[in-house]
Order: structure tokens, then C-alpha cells, then sequence
């Protein structure tokens, strides 16, 4: 007879019950959500054709793979995942340290070897992020793991007839309080472990000492690990832009006065990022008469259900940034060379950092620049050229050995778009995969597009490791130089503080899925696609959710033409030139129209005012119809 019993009854939440997702499958029972399955299967699927063990031959290796069948629930996946890895030579425990690992990173408390441990996993595998309890057996060991936020409970007690229960609630079993020995709650990040063959109950504490202590872990990265502060200083650097090239790098990317005001200056001078009212009434995207930027048609999803958000502010232990640059190695195996990768406390690089980057030569360690244009012809086609040029280069350099990749748009002129880097780094990043190369490479963006932290979200979500917002920041430092920003900081505090208001944005912005870690946001895909067409999505944004069509290639490539000629064909002499106003925050005669404008705003202040019911049905007309301008997908 067996000594445990595994035993799974929950309702569904995520997918439609049926018999073939019934829990527990082969390795765990899982209560909770997997909030980050796209990136994590994504991230799975990237490194296939590194994937290499002693415990399989090429032959077997190849019947296995991808391992994961796509038609099933999250907690399967996980299933699939952490069998293979028991199969190629890790313990369970060590195993589920790996994919639910604690909250490591700034946590000075830790014992620094199994700090260690985490943060050399870290390179080769992002957590399975979201509120989770898991059980787990192989047979004869058997436990239970919370998630790193303990967001679904998890209860326990000992018996004195030798009997350990665990369950999500309390009472779930009848149990004569005179035989408890002891009980409790699990707490989270840590795990619960008996050894049925031994008889014995493993603390966390002595089960993750155990599996730190099998590998010298501190030592591999204190040997390998590359900081970037150590690194040498760049070999050449790209000198600071002249006010003039600033002014024309803005219209090329579609930069606004508001831009400028409303968001860059606020998070330069303050270090946060401007507080706005909830909800928006200007059009959506794909029905708005101005030129979009693409994340534009992004909307992310949010925490719902039985999946709680976070506080990032309160939960800031759990939260983090820390980012690997480099090839992640194969993930069936365990070398010491696996952690020879740029170490990030935060995606956000400056320039001076990029330059190191780029420069980097550790003799088994080096970055490539592929420039993002396209051809400014206007003709059909031209933009899908160049991303299919980007696509073929990026997988020659890492055919090459490059670690990093670094997508740049700098090299636009009066003959040549940027590609938008939302579309160029997406493009990239699943074309390596489909390649089974992506966790060979670091992806790293040098672009002029990004401004504010939806942009950067939306970049990370879909690929980007890392991210140079160069224009961004020159635009602070000429700001700062023209003497319109009424503070007395210096450029290297506001680009600080810019920089410092972008992280703590994408902390709030994971917050809200429940997702806890940079890694595990890293590649999620976790947003709606309003507006883009089918092709486009499943040929550059594979597996994103999209339940509008509209824009192809070409027209994307006609938006970003009508910036670009805005920025190469303006009468250089003009001392009066402006950036266009924009009016997405506020309306603004030559901006963005909006549903609560002069007119709407008037006819109910009027009607309210004379109490006339005819007026107000005006009102609502005008913002219920929407017979000339179409702002929403109801109108």
C-alpha cells in the first residue's frame, strides 16, 4: 500500500472542465493560475534546439520535444515541465526551487547560499508567476510548494499516529484534536516535504540547504557572472544630439508638445510618472484620424477571476526587475557557464551603459547592432522587406555566436523609416523562435519610440531584455539645457529620476496581472491586439490575443511615413516650428478629438443648468451616436 495520497477537487476557473485536464497529473496538483504561460511556454520553446541531457539519447531527445502539448490547461504545462527537468537529473524539490522559486532578489536576509541558487537558476529559467499551492509527488517523496506572494493557502498538521494532511483550507479532513501535533499555515515561497521512505518530515530550511549546497553557485557567479559596472569603458560612443537632431528625431517617432509636458518633464523633474484620471474618451486607435503609435493598439490584461492583483508598493520584497542578458543555455543541463551573462538590476539602460554593452568582448561574449529601417518609398511591401532583412540578420548573427543583439533605429534619414520597434523587436523575437534560438541571444533596444512605461511594457512583453531609450533621455538633457525645466537638478539627476519613474511604472503595471517579476513579465505577450490584422498578429505577434482586425503591413508603414516626412521635410530655417500639440490628456483644437469636447461638455452644462430635456437629448446623441466620428466599437 502507498503511504500518501494525492487528491485534487477544485472547480475550473481558467478553462472548461473535462476529463483529460482532471488533476493530479503525473508530477503535482495545482490550485491557482499561471499567469505568465505564453512567455513561459514561448521561453520553453526558444531554446529546443539546445536542449541536450546524458539521460536521453538524440534519438529520444527528439521524440520528446517540445514536450508540452498546446491543447491543455496551465497547470498541465507546468506538469510537462517539471517532468522533463526530474528526468534529466534534477530532484523534485530542486525542480520546483527552480520554477516557484522564492522572492531572492533584494532580499538581504537570505542565507547567501541558497540566494545563490536562485539567482543562477535565474539565468536559465523565469518563474512560473502567479498565485499558486501546488502538491507534488514521484512516488515517494511528496509535498507542497506556495508561490512566492502565498496567494492561495495552504494548510497543514502532524499527527501523533504519523499522519501529515496539508489542504487549501482547514477542516477539510475530520481530525481528533487530541492527535495534532502540530499545524499550521505554509508560508509563502516555502515548501513542505515528507520522505515516505525514510519516514521523515524535511523542513524548508534543511531541503533547500541540501539542494543549494550540491553546486558551488556563489563561486560560478562571482567567476562568470558580468556586471555591467565592471565592464571597460566603450571603444567608441555615439555623441550627444544637437537640439536640432532632437527636434527632427521627435517628429520622426511621433513625439508631442503634451508628450513633452504631460509625461517626460513630470517623471524627469519628480522621479514618478504623472498621476491621470481613469477611463479615456479620445477614439481607439484603429478609428482615430491621427497617426498612432503602435502600442496604441495594445491594451493589457488585468487581474480577474480568482487571480488578485498585487500591491507594488506594500508587496516591494516580492517585486522585481533584475534582468539576464545572453544565450540562457541548454536547460537540461547544469554548467557553470550558464550564468556568463549581463546581470540587470533593471531593463532600463542609459546611454553610456549601451556603449559598455555594445563593446563588451569577454572573449566568449559579444553584442551585434542590426539597424530597424525600411525603405521611406511608400510602396507595398517595402515595410514587410525590411522586417524580413532584420529577421534574416538577427538569425545570421546568432548563427554567428553573438550574445546580444542590439536593435537600433538611429539610422534613419530622409531615405529610410524606423521600423516600429514594438513591431521590429516582436518580429525578432518570434522568429527566433520558431527558430528554436531565442534563448541563444539578449535582445536589446536602442530606440527613439518610447517615451512613456506603456511603451516600455509593451517592448518587455514581447521580447525586449533590455531597453536604451536614447531619445527620451536627450530630450531631458536639452530640456534641462534650454533651462524649461524650472528645477535646479542637474541632467544626470533627471535622466536618474526619468529612469527611476519608468521602473516603479512597470512594477504597477505587472502589479496589475499579478505578475511579480520582470522574468516572468519578460515575453508574456499578456495584452489585446485592437486593430491590427490577422496576418500581421500571427505573423509577428504569434499567440496574441486579437479580436479586431484592421491595419496590415502597409498601412502600419503608411503611419509611421507620415511622421518620418514630418521630420525630413520640414523647413529647417522655421525658428517657430512646433511639435504637434496632441490632445490625448486634454482636448486641443488641432488635436486628438475626444467625446467630452466644447460642444458635448456645453449642451450638458446647458441642459442641466435650464433643465432642457431636448438639449440633453442633444447630448446624448451626439455622444451616443457618434454618427460623423466614430470613437468606440459600440458607435
Amino acid at each position: 500500500a502507498s503511504g500518501l495520497a494525492l487528491i485534487h477537487s477544485r472547480f475550473s476557473t481558467n478553462t472548461f472542465p473535462s476529463w483529460k485536464l482532471a488533476q493530479p497529473f503525473r508530477l503535482i496538483a495545482h490550485n491557482g493560475e499561471i499567469n505568465t504561460l505564453t512567455g513561459n511556454l514561448n521561453w520553453f520553446y526558444s531554446g529546443l534546439k539546445s536542449y541536450a541531457s546524458n539521460y536521453f539519447s538524440a534519438e529520444e531527445m527528439e521524440m520528446l520535444l517540445p514536450v508540452i502539448d498546446n491543447n491543455q490547461s496551465d497547470s498541465a504545462c507546468l506538469d510537462n515541465i517539471i517532468e522533463i527537468l526530474q528526468h534529466t537529473g534534477r530532484s523534485l524539490p530542486h525542480v520546483m526551487m527552480m520554477l516557484i522559486p522564492e522572492a531572492w532578489d533584494g532580499n538581504e536576509q537570505m542565507d547567501p547560499i541558497k540566494k545563490a541558487f536562485y539567482e543562477f537558476h535565474a539565468t536559465l529559467m523565469e518563474p512560473w508567476d502567479g498565485p499558486a499551492a501546488i502538491s507534488f509527488t514521484d512516488g515517494k517523496l511528496v509535498g507542497a510548494v506556495l508561490d512566492r506572494n502565498g496567494l492561495r493557502p495552504l494548510r497543514y498538521a502532524i499527527t501523533s499516529d504519523g499522519r501529515v494532511v496539508a489542504a487549501s483550507e482547514a477542516g477539510v479532513l475530520v481530525i481528533d484534536e487530541s492527535t495534532i501535533l502540530q499545524k499550521g499555515r505554509l508560508q509563502p515561497g516555502k515548501m513542505l516535504l515528507i520522505d515516505t521512505e525514510k519516514g521523515k518530515i524535511i523542513t524548508d530550511e534543511e531541503i533547500k540547504q541540501q539542494i543549494a549546497s550540491r553546486q558551488p553557485y556563489g563561486r560560478w557567479l562571482e567567476n562568470y557572472k558580468i556586471r555591467l559596472s565592471e565592464l571597460t569603458e566603450p571603444r567608441l560612443a555615439f555623441a550627444s544630439l544637437s537640439a536640432d537632431s532632437v527636434f527632427r528625431y521627435q517628429q520622426v517617432f511621433g513625439y508631442t508638445r503634451e508628450d513633452i509636458d504631460t509625461i517626460i518633464k513630470p517623471m524627469a523633474i519628480d522621479g514618478k510618472e504623472p498621476v491621470g484620471s481613469m477611463g479615456t474618451d479620445v477614439p481607439l486607435a484603429i478609428l482615430s484620424d491621427k497617426p498612432q503609435h503602435l502600442s496604441s493598439y495594445f491594451k493589457q490584461f488585468f487581474a480577474q477571476v480568482t487571480n488578485p492583483p498585487i500591491d507594488p508598493i506594500r508587496e516591494r520584497l516580492v517585486m522585481s526587475l533584475a534582468t539576464f542578458i545572453g544565450n540562457n543555455g541548454n536547460l537540461l543541463d547544469e554548467d557553470k557557464m550558464h550564468c556568463h551573462c549581463v546581470m540587470l538590476k533593471h531593463p532600463i539602460l542609459k546611454n553610456h551603459q549601451l556603449e559598455k554593452l555594445r563593446s563588451i568582448d569577454t572573449g566568449m561574449f559579444h553584442a551585434k547592432t542590426l539597424q530597424t529601417y525600411f525603405k521611406a518609398d511608400g510602396l507595398p511591401g517595402s515595410l514587410e522587406k525590411g522586417i524580413a532583412r532584420l529577421c534574416r540578420y538577427a538569425e545570421d548573427a546568432v548563427d554567428d555566436g553573438f550574445e546580444v543583439l542590439i536593435l537600433s533605429d538611429r539610422a534613419v534619414d530622409s531615405e529610410h523609416a524606423p521600423i516600429p520597434t514594438l513591431l521590429a523587436v516582436s518580429a525578432v523575437h518570434h522568429h527566433l523562435i520558431k527558430k528554436g534560438r531565442r534563448g541563444a541571444v539578449g535582445i536589446v533596444v536602442e530606440t527613439g519610440d518610447v517615451w512613456e512605461v506603456h511603451h516600455f511594457a509593451c517592448l518587455l512583453a514581447f521580447g525586449a531584455t533590455a531597453i536604451n531609450p536614447y531619445l527620451a533621455l536627450s530630450t531631458i538633457e536639452t530640456l534641462s539645457e534650454s533651462g524649461t525645466l524650472e528645477t535646479s537638478q542637474d541632467i544626470r539627476q533627471l535622466q536618474k529620476n526619468y529612469v527611476k519613474s519608468v521602473n516603479d511604472g512597470l512594477l504597477k503595471i505587472f502589479s496589475k496581472m499579478g505578475i511579480s517579476t520582470l522574468q516572468s513579465y519578460h515575453g508574456s505577450q499578456v495584452f489585446e491586439i485592437l486593430g491590427i490584422n490577422k496576418e500581421v498578429v500571427d505573423a509577428y505577434f504569434t499567440g496574441a490575443v486579437s479580436r479586431i482586425g484592421g491595419l496590415g503591413l502597409d498601412e502600419i508603414a503608411r503611419e509611421s511615413l507620415s511622421k518620418h516626412r514630418a521630420g525630413f521635410s520640414a523647413n529647417r530655417a522655421d525658428e517657430n516650428r512646433l511639435l504637434p500639440e496632441g490632445g490625448i490628456y486634454q482636448w486641443k483644437r488641432r488635436g486628438e478629438a475626444h467625446l467630452f469636447n466644447p460642444q458635448t461638455v456645453h449642451l450638458l452644462q446647458h441642459a442641466t443648468r435650464t433643465d432642457n430635456y431636448e438639449v440633453y437629448k442633444n447630448y446624448a446623441k451626439v455622444i451616443n451616436e457618434q454618427g460623423e466620428k466614430h470613437f468606440t466599437i459600440r458607435g
